[in-house]
Parts: structure tokens; sequence; C-alpha cells
């Protein structure tokens, strides 16, 4: 979908999806958005987007990703340091 996920349709956003339809409705990267909440203006990323890259970049492995350095997950390009 294209645009920021303020300009998707309310019923898609993540946090709208979650308020109508419970967690269990959002995929991984939709709930990794929620905690993200903001997406990068330089790189044109939305939050889900960042949240696809971070599942992707640690092999769809959560408990990865959780135990993650700092500087692993600021390496991806939009994970700034207030994100990560």
């Amino acid at each position: 979908m294209a645009g920021g996920i303020k300009q998707w349709p309310a019923d898609e956003r993540p946090r709208e999806k979650m308020f109508r339809r419970g967690a269990e409705a959002l995929s991984e990267a939709e709930l990794l958005a929620l905690i993200i909440r903001t997406g990068d203006t330089v790189t044109g990323k939305s939050a889900i987007d960042l949240g696809r890259e971070l599942i992707a970049h640690f092999d769809n492995n959560l408990r990865t990703l959780g135990s993650a350095e700092l500087s692993e997950i600021t390496s991806i390009k939009g994970m700034g340091l207030a994100n990560a």
C-alpha cells in the first residue's frame, strides 16, 4: 500500500485493526509496527516496512531479534536509536 500508514484505509491500519479484530489478527510485522510507532521519512519506509525488514534480517525469528544488539538493529536503514 502506498503512502504513510495514516493514508491507508482505517481498517487496514495496525492500531485500528487490533482494536477491531484483536492482536491475533495482526502479522508479526504489524505488531512490530505498533512498537516502532513511526516510519522513516528519509527512506520512505513505513513502520510496517521496517517491521518486515527487521523480521527478515533476523531470519524470521523474533527471539533472535529480541536478543539482538542495538547496533545490529540500527544497522538497518531507517531504524534509528529511538525506534530501535
